[in-house]
């Protein structure tokens, strides 16, 4: 199966071009999937063609077009993973699409606009949520218009259902189709052994590249291996705990990979060079994990620091876990409470981002109605295109406004262009159904960029139009497409209750939060291991020695847990600081500073990292240690102010003292 991590490269070197045009001409780069698509192709195609031959080709339509969300949204992952990255988004499509169908046919257009505003608003709020939330609340609203919007024979529960058996079409070829990596093995388990041994491949990057300037690109791209690992080893079960030695095996190689991680993250941070064949393990556990073998002899270990002796010892007991396949197998997760998520929806973020969706939607469904009803569509009854496109629009999470607005209006006149030629020489409807096959196969390759990935979906979604019986729609859908370009680029600089850049900073508190409560508990050690060690001093003969318990492993295992959330945190808002700042001038000026303070935040939890690794082989923090780290939360307290910024302040955060 080819690896999921996939590096952004731009198309072209132009460091003269501003931010918001050059992010317009990245794309992903990376194998090709082949496994979605073959998917891809199995899914919107075969199913229009069913419901043609059995004379329900509307129902057909509804289907295809589920198929092809949800092949949107079919990522490399793991099984389990995909069951709650296309089920939850395919279900409230379904919804949407019941509520849409029976609001437009019971409705009139002012109250039903007033209706999509304020399921807008609920979408954009919940979309704070993560990465399934967002997919949910775009599919909702998107289902909605068309259900509204499209003239179909069928009842709302019918193309519900439709809607419903289209994605679940897809997410069981997902689930049933073997992928290149399920030849070793149990297949159900490949997408969690590849994410597995990702993990160790960035681990040997990391140690490769300790003492040059990739190593802190290099400890990003480890994080992200663990979040994927992490992500595809903890999706939806039926079972509290893994129920197979399989996956039980996969757990425990998992949790080995934590205190190695912790070992080459200190020695990052320290920047000292660290030999060669350190690197040489963990490469071993990886193809250990790929293979399913055991990992074999290990290089000879070198114990001359703190950090050095750690990341041997964590091999050695890797090695141990490997070969008898059991071990730790905590996953080291917290599930969010119901305070978590109404923070995410009620939060800044969520707040904003709903504001600007529930507008967006709102008027480009007004607007779309007033040129339905005054017959500027012509013949045409598909007015649910233009909020359709807008909310795909006013997405974040598909890149800065301006890159998203431009990438969209170049492929869907490239896609309008294209189809347009195929719809005139293509026999209908089988020429038009292998179209859709064609497209739905072109999806999974198409993501790596936002134009190339609207131009696929306009050919697909025009030759599904013309096959419901409705005439081309090339032209329609390019001046559509424009105008609800125009509306979210209003709307996206509009001014808001509160302050701007609701996103980021809403990520940076938790980021902030995460990384302290990380610093307290390794402080917290600290503390403890020196009462210990008093404890432990020399008695007389006769004074006898008071049974204690150790809760070393049960602190340790608390530690990583609150390390794995402060670095998850960090990555999130690295990411939404990344894309403010892509912005136009007039958006990308309400997050400056933002990058500083992020940058911050990571020194503090690597230092936090290293100061866990020596205490753990010392048994105490040097001064050197706690000098480093209230420079280090001085210096965030000065960059969070600059930047605006508000949250816990200094050593005092920590509610333990930094001493050694």
């Amino acid at each position: 199966m080819p690896r999921p991590a996939r590096r952004v490269v731009p198309h072209l070197h132009l460091p003269h071009l501003p931010p918001w045009l050059a992010h317009a001409l990245r794309a992903q780069r990376g194998p090709v999937p082949w496994s979605a698509v073959a998917r891809g192709a199995l899914a919107a195609g075969p199913l229009l063609l069913a419901a043609v031959l059995a004379g329900r080709a509307s129902l057909g339509v509804v289907a295809a077009i589920a198929a092809m969300l949800a092949g949107v949204n079919d990522r490399p992952g793991s099984r389990r993973v995909c069951v709650h990255r296309l089920g939850v988004p395919a279900l409230a499509g379904a919804v949407g699409l019941f509520a849409g169908t029976m609001a437009g046919d019971r409705l009139g257009a002012v109250v039903l606009t007033l209706l999509l505003t304020g399921l807008g608003l609920f979408a954009g709020g919940i979309s704070a949520v993560g990465p399934v939330a967002s997919a949910a609340g775009t599919q909702l609203l998107v289902a909605s218009a068309i259900g509204a919007g499209m003239p179909l024979p069928e009842s709302g529960w019918l193309r519900a259902l439709a809607y419903l058996g289209g994605a679940t079409w897809l997410l069981g070829l997902r689930l049933a189709l073997p992928t290149p990596g399920s030849l070793v093995g149990d297949f159900r388990f490949d997408g969690e052994r590849d994410a597995v041994a990702d993990v160790y491949d960035a681990l040997a990057d990391l140690l490769d590249a300790v003492g040059t300037r990739h190593a802190t690109a290099r400890r990003v791209a480890l994080t992200a291996a663990l979040d994927r690992a992490q992500d595809a080893l903890t999706g939806p079960r039926l079972r509290r705990y893994a129920s197979s030695s399989t996956e039980r095996r996969l757990h425990a190689q998992y949790a080995a990979a934590l205190p190695l991680a912790e070992a080459a993250t200190a020695l990052a941070w320290a920047g000292e060079a660290v030999p060669a064949r350190a690197s040489e393990g963990p490469r071993r556990l990886a193809a250990a994990v790929r293979g399913n073998t055991h990992t074999g002899p290990l290089p000879a270990p070198s114990r001359s620091a703190p950090a050095l002796r750690a990341l041997d010892d964590a091999l050695l007991h890797a090695a141990e876990a490997f070969d008898r396949g059991r071990g730790n197998r905590d996953l080291h997760t917290r599930r969010r409470t119901a305070a978590d998520l109404a923070r995410s929806v009620f939060g800044a973020g969520g707040r904003e981002y709903g504001l600007r969706v529930a507008l967006c939607f709102g008027a480009s469904a007004a607007i779309a109605q007033a040129l339905h009803h005054t017959q500027w569509y012509g013949q045409h009854e598909h007015w649910y295109w233009l909020p359709a496109t807008a909310v795909f629009l006013v997405k974040p999470d598909l890149g800065p406004l301006a890159s998203r607005v431009l990438c969209r209006a170049a492929g869907t006149v490239l896609g309008a262009l294209l189809f347009a030629g195929f719809a005139a020489v293509l026999p209908r409807p089988e020429g038009l159904i292998a179209l859709v096959a064609l497209s739905g196969a072109l999806i999974p390759v198409a993501t790596r960029h936002f134009a190339a990935q609207t131009a696929v979906v306009t050919v697909l979604v025009l030759a599904l139009v013309m096959v419901g019986g409705e005439p081309q729609a090339s032209v329609s859908r390019i001046g559509e497409t424009l105008l609800a370009c125009a509306i979210v680029l209003v709307v996206g600089h509009l001014p808001m209750p509160g302050q701007r850049g609701g996103g980021v900073r809403s990520r940076l508190a938790k980021a902030d939060r995460a990384a302290h409560a990380y610093l307290a508990h390794v402080l917290r050690e600290s503390e403890a291991t020196s009462a210990r060690r008093e404890s432990d001093a020399p008695r007389m003969p006769y004074e006898p020695n008071p049974p204690r318990t150790d809760s070393r492993t049960d602190s340790r295992a608390v530690r990583w847990t609150l390390r794995r959330e402060a670095y998850r945190a960090l990555a999130e808002a690295r990411t939404a600081n990344a894309l403010a700042a892509a912005e136009l001038p007039a958006l990308a000026r309400h997050t400056e500073g933002a990058d500083e303070v992020v940058a911050t935040l990571e020194q503090l939890v690597d230092a936090t990292t290293a100061c866990a690794v020596h205490l753990d082989d010392t048994g105490r923090l040097t001064p050197w240690h706690t000098d480093r780290l209230t420079e280090l939360l001085e210096e965030l307290a000065e960059k969070r102010d600059r930047a605006g910024l508000h949250g816990p302040r200094g050593p005092a955060s920590t509610d333990v003292p930094l001493a050694g």
